[in-house]
């Protein structure tokens, strides 16, 4: 059978209204009775006897009970966490699959965005990136450059700048030889040469000296080569051990395996290495002296060039740049698939695959329904008394007849002034909450403290001087109060606005008398401890 959603509306509308009539006329009713009793101690004003203040008292009894103090406060319930998906990008939607009501996980992919624009951004950021990258080491291999190196090993047969010089690039800063070993290159006739093979030995002779030298062939050239007077021969280089004597320059003739050259050749020395400087700049250290026997790659001196390091300052500024601009361009790109920021379920969707963007768009709302929570305003008299972990009871108008536990999970200290009244946010965290929704209104009831099987008297028995008329009790000749009643004083503890604790003064039994405030429960008809009221004149 149909519903008609509008009349049942309308009749929920109504029950409240009703409730509102009712709870209006309670309160005149009240008011109506509180008037008679001031008129009518107004007419007993004149009687001052001990029989006409009786009739202004309530009696009562200590007894035993059960006493619990509570607070209430009213909120509206919120999902744990709420998100209103949003976008950076614009552009046409090519997929969006998922439904109001689905549930959705932490960085779950909810929109797809034509991205081609921003793939071909990160490629052109790709490309700056590398071109950088190879810039800034070319720029730090200058920077290497600048700490001069043997480039073979030797002696320093000349150093020719000291520390303190300025030097240009290019500039000659050294001179290395290997003095030991030196090597010459001589012709054998072609036929003769392809006999000759590399590592047999060779007699080489010295054409000053006709001194005698034993070498080992490291080379023979394939080229043939013509001489004067037509000979054809081939190059064949020797290496030889200098005993000490021979300089570069020395000529020589060699003959190998009994096979004599066919001309003579220049000694010269086998490792030799001029130095000069990678750039310009001025020498701030020199490791070496001449004359000192070096190894290939020893360090020789240092120079500083302002001109070089302001190349890798710049190459290393530009790096960073592209690498910024990749960031820039990876994250724009990851914009384009939008994503879930929490687990929950989705309750608003507002767009679709095939809409188009634009940047700022508000996509969807999530709502993490794992808890609720409410907030409640309490009054800064009664903040003190809430604490984390405390429990509350939850009810709400949209689902009569059932409660629900919650938990205090937050008493913040920023409280609200409003009218010289200043209340405090306490928010209350619900588990359980079948049939809750976000959006609904709820009660909220948090007990403050209770205690058992203790003594108890009505809540307005105790007067401001911490004393209570009870019978039996020493009224001092005072004869202003009923007849048979004196004051005590008591200690009392916890209250729930109906009864007090008696910690001291009382014991379970005895009768008390008071006079309730036009504002006590107990005046309008609230439960008490086996008292009545006592009938005044005409009553």
């Amino acid at each position: 059978m149909p519903v008609d959603r509008k009349k049942g509306r309308h009749r929920n509308y109504m029950g409240k209204v009703l409730k509102k009539i009712k709870v209006k006329r309670l309160i005149a009713l009240v008011v109506v009775v509180a008037l008679v009793v001031v008129v009518w101690r107004s007419c007993a004003g004149g009687q001052t006897n001990a029989a006409a203040t009786d009739s202004q008292y309530l009696s009562g009894m200590v007894d035993r009970g059960d006493i619990t103090a509570s607070l209430s406060g009213s909120g509206t319930l919120e999902p744990a966490d709420s998100y209103t998906v949003t976008t950076l990008t614009s552009g046409e939607i090519l997929s969006a699959d998922f439904e109001e009501g689905d549930v959705v996980e932490k960085d779950q992919v909810l929109y797809q965005v034509d991205s081609s624009d921003a793939s071909s951004g990160v490629e052109r950021a790709q490309l700056s990136l590398s071109q950088a990258q190879r810039s800034y080491e070319r720029a730090l291999e200058q920077q290497e450059d600048l700490n001069v190196k043997a480039s073979t090993s030797g002696t320093v047969t000349e150093l020719l700048v000291e520390a303190g010089d300025d030097v240009t690039a290019g500039q000659t800063l050294a001179e290395i030889r290997s003095q030991d070993t030196m090597t010459v290159e001589i012709p054998f006739l072609a036929d003769d040469a392809a006999g000759i093979s590399v590592g047999q030995t060779a007699s080489v002779t010295l054409d000053s000296t006709f001194e005698t030298l034993s070498g080992t062939v490291t080379k023979v050239s394939g080229a043939d080569q013509v001489l004067t007077g037509g000979r054809i021969v081939r190059m064949v280089t020797i290496q030889v051990h200098n005993p000490g004597a021979v300089t570069e320059g020395t000529t020589a003739t060699a003959s190998v395996n009994g096979v004599s050259c066919a001309g003579s050749g220049t000694l010269g020395y086998e490792n030799s290495a001029t130095v000069t400087a990678p750039a310009s700049g001025t020498v701030d250290q020199v490791f070496v002296s001449e004359g000192a026997q070096v190894g290939r790659d020893t360090a020789l001196l240092h120079i500083d060039s302002d001109t070089v390091e302001d190349t890798v300052e710049s190459a290393y500024r530009t790096l960073r740049d592209a690498e910024i601009s990749l960031e820039n361009q990876n994250d724009t790109l990851e914009n384009y698939s939008i994503t879930s920021p929490i687990q929950g379920t989705i309750v608003e969707k507002n767009y679709k695959a095939g809409d188009t963007l634009e940047s700022g768009s508000n996509l969807c709302t999530i709502y993490d329904l794992s808890y609720l929570t409410v907030t409640l305003n309490i009054d800064e008299l009664d903040i003190s008394s809430l604490q984390v972990g405390q429990q509350v009871t939850i009810t709400a108008d949209a689902l009569e007849g059932k409660s629900f536990t919650g938990s205090v999970t937050n008493v913040s200290i920023k409280g609200t002034t409003t009218g010289g009244v200043t209340s405090y946010p306490v928010t209350v965290r619900i588990d359980e909450g079948e049939g809750l929704l976000p959006g609904m209104n709820v009660d909220c009831t948090i007990v403050t403290s209770s205690a058992q099987n203790v003594l108890r008297i009505p809540a307005g028995a105790v007067d401001r001087s911490g004393r209570v008329l009870v019978k039996g009790a020493d009224n001092g000749g005072d004869t202003t109060l009923p007849e048979g009643y004196g004051y005590k004083t008591v200690e009392v503890g916890i209250s729930d606005g109906n009864y007090a604790q008696v910690l001291s003064g009382l014991e379970e039994g005895d009768e008390i008398l008071y006079i309730p405030s036009a504002s006590s429960d107990d005046f309008f008809g609230m439960p008490m401890m086996g008292g009545v009221v006592m009938a005044g004149p005409g009553m």
